[in-house]
Parts: structure tokens; C-alpha cells; sequence
């Protein structure tokens, strides 16, 4: 039990709740049976046999049983033959449970439960047996849900005297907040969850014991923001005429009254002498870079260095292209024909040239280079830093949380720090997973972006379609602009792991699509090039690409010298090429709902319409077409958060994948139970508020010493 189920103790025995409750169904008389319907019967055994078959290997226990108005057929096999053969003798009164079915076209219950009616046992005893609730544990292999029913009943003791059992557990719920919300109390709640004798009872103990994790996480995460409050940062605040100004004043359009807005946000944190702790969330193109760019020129203005990382060289590359770009002279300081009020911007990744890096190094230790922009790279030891400010993470959920710290000890007091991410979360998300940070979200388009039509190409069943997809592709290229075909893999003979899709649907028996392997770049792009694309400029571009000829490609295709680009994921996030409008997504199942979201995010970045197909094999009725289906109905990125959260386990919703932890939710479910987490929230900012220590709460830290086991309260830490 220990190693299958992780239960070790009692406590986690008493906190591994049922998953549902089996009703054993209305009291029937024999005659009025209905069909596949659960029911309980009282009758007396009339006649019970035994019979073999396969030559005497198998056997089988036939009772019938009577209650007067008619008469019903019980069927046992195998082992389950011997407690019935040796209780239900004939004229034996007893109750029995299950549900009916039809053999022979003679009704029959097969392999119900039963319980033997003494004398004395009344219409009360049938009727608690028939409307009892049973409950059902998650279980596995080695230790079948009854047998935990059992551990449990052992714990609990007989029936009504539970109490005794529960008396020494620990109440994390301070008393005024648990009588001020009307919730149970921790036994009574324990008590109604493993043994309810009304379906009133088991909401009771879910209300009651979802309190508990919402309550216990946000106490955890308001002692971080109240610990992170203590700590020293030096104020960053942009002078009236410096880089910042020169910048504004050279765009070539206006911010969106979003960007303005999230801008004043990050401006008011980094003016502050504690830390800036900040989620930005915004749509694929919804101008996030430009945001975290004017606030890493404003901390440059101030007299500190900026740090941004990628999680990809490709995506490192990109983000050094277009802020240079973007800042033109202003990126030239010190040099020849700079501005004078610019500074240098460099990049520095793993497989930069030794000279390249070394200079690249030395003006960061000088302060000659106000903005480094780089992938993991950044964190290595060797790399030193002038007076660095602020540390801007695109993309958090590729970025290990160890790294994220790592790159906050360069400063000489802590850097501020802005997250980034395209992938939308849910308010009540963020709150638990993120609840340690503010949260900003732009959620309008920059002007002058299109709309994307997306559609399901269903290869299978529908194979012109996908010949259709084919001929969209060259109409687009014919009208001058490019494509991208995204496929799960590289190809057979490269190494494909680190390239595979989050999120991606697993096997399921029903599907022959998921047996063949899923469809590679390398052998796509030359079936492409012989068959429905020949005459076009088609390229390959994955992660296992030397760097410079990945550049070089990105470099090509972003001139137009490259009418389609054949991918794997490394297109993911940051590629910007506003002339690319069509992208045809291949095993498009495979992938999870939000990062077909974030691949789509990379047509339509111009003033043409986007056009993405979402190529798949699996059948109409099955989960992964209605996955599918969502994402092509919707280009709302919150409302697809929120559908993939609800196909996922909620364990992966609370990051736990990075901590190696498992989650330790049980029965509150982020999406669903939104006010208790607000409120929960609330009550945990008063407490810490009042009294940080919670010296006065010996109950609650011990809830808070079991939830943050050492590794937990360092993932939280680093978080």
C-alpha cells in the first residue's frame, strides 16, 4: 500500500478519500425487476446448485431465490462460489444487491452482494442495507478498493464510535474561521466522507475538507509574498530624458491601452525598494515583448543591466533579432553612430564562439551592456554582472525553477523579476499556482492583426480533404506569402527525445492511429517536396540542427527566401515572420490543446488572414477530435486553458511536474472551486498579516510542515 498508493500512515490513509459511492438501489419486488438497473431484494433461497464446466476446471453457483410475487436466478463463478455455496442454504432469508441482467432470457443478478436475515431483522435493517452508500477508493492492482475500505473500517472502529478513532487529529482550521464559515468539524468531516449515511453527508465533508487544501496552500503562498515583501531591492525608476523617452519616441505606432496599462503596472512595482515579483499572461501576440522591453530600458535608464531568458537558442536569437530591430541606434552604445543615450545589447548563448563570448562577457561585467538577452547560459557561474536589476523569463513553464534562482543570486540585491507566458491560465490558476505572484494580463491585439480561420483536416476519413489542405498551402505561396508544416518528431535516424509535444494524447486501444509512429519532419518534408509541394522552396528546421544552420534557416525564411518551413515544436514560441499565413499542424492529436494555441500563434502576424489546418487520423466520435475540434472553434486562449485543464489531472495544474512532488490536492479542483480559493486566499493574507509566525496556530503549521516536506517548500521557495 505504501509504495502503489503513497499512503505510509494512518493520516494518509484517513486523507485518501473515496472517489465515488456505489448505491445499492431500491427495494424491488422480484416481479417489477427493471433492467440494468442496481437493486436490492429480500427473498428466501429456494434451491442452490453448483456446476462445472471446462472439463471440472470451471465452476459455477446457480441460487434462486424467491420473495413470493416471482422468482430470480443468482449467479456466482470461481472463487466467488464458496462464501455463497456455504451461507445461502436453501430457505435462507437474506438481502441482496446488484445490478440485473438477462441470460438465456431469464433475469439474473451475478455476483451480488448479500447479507443473511436473522429472525428478528425488520424493515429498518433491509431498507439502511439498501439505501447504505459503499464506498469506492482510487485504488490500484496490488490493493483493490474493498481492501482499503477494510484498512479504513479497521482505523475507524464499529459504527458510532468513530470519534474515539479521530480524537488526535490535528485541525488545521482556526476555530473562528471554521464556525464563521459553518464547516464540520475535522472528525465529523472524516467521518462523513468514509462512512455517509446521506448524499448531504458526503457534500458536507468535501466542503469541509476543500477548505483545508485551499486554506493550507494559501497560507503557504501568502508567507512567501509576506517574506518576499521583507526582502531589499533598489528602486528602478526610469530619469525624464533618457533611453526609455528616446524610445517611445521612435515607434512607429502607439501601445495598445493594454500594453499602457500593464506598463504602469511593472513601472509602480520597480519603483519600490522590495523585490517586483510579476506573472504577465497575454495572448500569442498580444505585444508582451514590447512591455517587458520598455521596462528593461527604463531599469537601463536607472543605472541597471536587464537579463531576458529563452528557453530555446532559436527563440534567444529571435528575441536579440527583434529588440535590436526595434531599438536601432539605441541598441549601438559605445559604438560608432550609436545614440548617445543607447546602450549595447548582446546575446549569449552555449554555442557562441569563444571571442564572441568573451567580449560578450566582459561587457556585462562592465555595464558596457545594459540588456543581455541568452538561454541557460546566462546562469553559469563565469557569467558576472555589472548591477543587474531585472530578470525578465519568457516562457516560465520550460524554465526550471532551480535556474530561475539561480539567475536571481547575480544580483547584488535581489533582481526584480517578470515572468512571461503565452499559455493563458485561469484566474484560480494562477492564484494556486502562481499565488506568490501579481498577476498582469493583456488580453487585445495590437492593431493591424488578422484573424485565424483554424479547421480539422480529417485525413482518414475524409483523404481529399487533406489533398485540399495541400492545394491552400501553394495558393498561399502563389499569393506571396510562406507556410509552416509542424510535425511530433524529427525523424527515424536522429535522436527525438526533448522534441515531443506537452500535453500529448497517450495511447488508446480503440485508436489504430496511435500504433504507427507519429509522423517526422525529415520524411515529411521530402514526401512534400516529391508530391504535393514539388516546384516550391521547402526547408527543414528541429532542435538537433547545428546552431548556425538553424539560424540561417529562421534567417532565410524570415527574408522570404524560404517558401515553407517543415518543423518540429522549436517554432513553438517567439518565431515572428508576419509574412507566413498557413500552417498545417500533421498528427495535430498528438499535441496538447495549448500548444496547438501557441504553434497557431505563429500565422496571422500580419495584415493577411492566418489560415491553420489541423491535420489528424483519429476518428470523428473520440476525445482527441473533440480536443481538436475546441481548439479550431475558439481563438480565445483562456477558454482553451480552461478545457484542457478539465481533460487533465489536476495534479499537473499545479506545477508539481518541475518539483518531482505530486500534488496534493484531493478533493479541491482548481477550475471548479474558484470562491473557495478566493476565499480561502483572503482568510490566509489575514492570518500571515496578523500574525506571520503563526505562533498562534500550532495546528496550522503542522498541516504546513506535512504539506511543504522539504522539497516542496524549496520549490515554493524558488518559485
Amino acid at each position: 500500500m505504501a509504495d502503489h498508493l503513497d499512503l505510509h500512515t494512518v493520516g494518509d490513509l484517513l486523507h485518501h478519500y473515496p472517489r465515488r459511492y456505489a448505491e445499492r438501489g431500491e427495494l424491488t419486488r422480484l416481479s417489477d425487476l427493471p433492467l440494468d438497473e442496481h437493486v436490492t431484494v429480500v427473498a428466501q433461497v429456494a434451491d442452490a446448485r453448483v456446476h462445472t464446466f471446462n472439463g471440472g476446471r470451471g465452476r459455477r453457483l446457480e441460487v434462486t431465490i424467491t420473495d413470493g410475487s416471482g422468482r430470480l436466478q443468482l449467479v456466482f463463478f470461481g472463487k466467488g462460489v464458496h462464501k455463497p455455496r456455504a451461507e445461502l442454504q436453501p430457505g435462507t432469508r437474506a438481502m441482496f444487491a446488484g445490478k440485473v441482467s438477462v441470460f438465456n432470457r431469464k433475469r439474473q443478478l451475478a455476483h451480488p452482494e448479500f447479507k443473511a436475515l436473522g429472525a428478528e431483522s425488520g424493515a429498518e435493517a433491509v431498507e439502511a442495507f439498501a439505501h447504505q452508500l459503499l464506498p469506492l477508493y482510487p485504488a490500484c492492482k496490488q490493493m483493490e478498493s474493498w481492501q482499503i475500505q477494510q484498512a479504513v473500517d479497521t482505523v475507524l472502529g464499529p459504527a458510532g464510535h468513530e470519534e474515539a478513532a479521530l480524537a488526535g487529529l490535528v485541525d488545521p482550521l482556526p476555530d473562528s474561521l471554521r464556525e464563521g464559515r459553518g464547516l464540520a468539524t475535522l472528525p465529523e468531516a472524516l467521518r462523513k466522507i468514509h462512512r455517509p449515511a446521506t448524499k448531504t453527508d458526503i457534500a458536507m465533508a468535501r466542503d469541509r475538507l476543500k477548505w483545508d487544501e485551499a486554506f493550507v496552500l494559501q497560507v503557504a503562498l501568502a508567507r512567501r509574498r509576506r517574506a518576499e515583501a521583507q526582502l531589499p531591492a533598489a528602486p528602478r525608476k526610469p530619469g525624464p530624458d533618457g533611453l526609455l523617452t528616446a524610445f517611445d519616441a521612435r515607434l512607429p505606432f502607439t501601445l495598445t491601452d493594454g500594453q499602457r496599462r500593464v506598463s504602469e503596472e511593472i513601472f509602480a512595482d520597480l519603483a519600490t525598494d522590495h523585490p517586483m515579483h510579476r506573472l504577465l499572461q497575454g495572448e500569442v501576440g498580444s505585444g508582451k515583448t514590447m512591455v517587458a522591453l520598455r521596462a528593461m530600458l527604463g531599469v537601463v535608464d536607472a543605472g541597471g543591466q536587464a537579463a531576458m531568458l529563452a528557453p530555446t537558442e532559436v527563440l534567444a536569437q529571435q528575441h536579440h533579432r527583434s529588440i535590436t530591430e526595434m531599438m536601432g541606434e539605441l541598441a549601438e552604445g559605445g559604438m560608432l553612430g550609436g545614440a548617445e543615450q543607447g546602450t549595447k545589447v548582446v546575446l549569449l548563448t552555449g554555442s557562441m564562439g569563444a571571442a564572441a563570448r568573451r567580449q560578450a562577457l566582459l561587457d556585462l561585467v562592465t555595464g558596457e551592456a545594459g540588456i543581455v538577452i541568452g538561454t541557460h547560459a546566462l546562469i553559469e557561474d563565469k557569467v558576472q554582472f555589472h548591477d543587474l536589476g531585472l530578470v525578465v523569463v519568457d516562457e516560465q513553464h520550460r524554465f526550471g525553477v532551480e535556474q530561475r534562482d539561480a539567475l536571481r543570486s547575480k544580483g547584488k540585491q535581489p533582481p526584480h523579476l517578470l515572468v512571461m507566458t503565452a499559455t493563458p491560465i485561469p484566474r484560480t490558476v494562477a492564484m494556486t499556482v502562481f499565488g506568490d505572484l501579481e498577476t498582469s494580463v493583456l488580453d487585445q491585439l495590437p492593431s493591424g492583426r488578422s484573424p485565424i480561420a483554424s479547421h480539422v483536416v480529417p485525413a482518414k476519413d475524409k483523404p481529399h480533404f487533406l489533398t485540399r489542405a495541400w492545394e491552400r498551402v501553394r495558393e498561399e505561396v502563389a499569393a506571396g506569402h510562406q507556410g509552416y508544416v509542424v510535425c511530433p518528431r524529427i525523424g527515424d535516424d536522429i535522436g527525438d527525445e526533448g522534441e515531443t509535444p506537452k500535453g500529448a494524447a497517450g495511447p488508446s486501444p480503440e485508436d489504430e492511429a496511435e500504433k504507427r509512429p507519429p509522423l517526422a519532419v525529415v520524411e515529411v518534408a521530402e514526401q512534400l517536396t516529391k508530391g504535393p509541394l514539388s516546384g516550391l522552396r521547402v526547408e527543414v528546421l528541429h532542435g538537433r540542427m547545428q546552431p548556425e544552420a538553424k539560424d540561417d534557416v529562421m534567417r532565410r525564411f524570415a527574408a522570404g527566401e524560404v517558401d515553407v518551413l517543415v518543423a518540429t515544436t522549436v517554432i513553438e514560441v517567439g518565431v515572428n515572420v508576419p509574412n507566413a499565413t498557413a500552417m498545417v499542424i500533421m498528427d495535430a492529436d498528438r499535441f496538447g490543446v495549448s500548444q496547438l494555441h501557441q504553434l497557431r500563434g505563429r500565422v496571422g502576424r500580419g495584415s493577411a488572414a492566418g489560415l491553420c489546418l489541423l491535420v489528424t487520423d483519429m476518428p470523428e466520435a473520440g476525445p482527441a477530435r473533440a480536443r481538436l475540434g475546441a481548439v479550431a472553434a475558439t481563438l480565445d486562449g483562456f477558454e482553451l486553458s480552461r478545457i484542457d485543464l478539465e481533460q487533465r489531472r489536476e495534479g499537473d495544474v499545479l506545477g508539481q511536474a518541475q518539483s518531482g512532488v505530486r500534488s496534493s490536492l484531493r478533493v479541491l479542483a482548481v477550475i471548479d472551486d474558484e470562491e473557495v480559493i478566493a476565499a480561502a486566499r483572503e482568510e490566509a493574507t489575514a492570518i500571515v498579516a496578523d500574525d506571520p509566525e503563526l505562533a498562534g496556530y500550532p495546528e496550522l503549521r503542522t498541516a504546513l510542515d506535512a504539506l511543504l516536506d522539504k522539497e516542496r517548500e524549496e520549490y515554493l521557495d524558488k518559485g
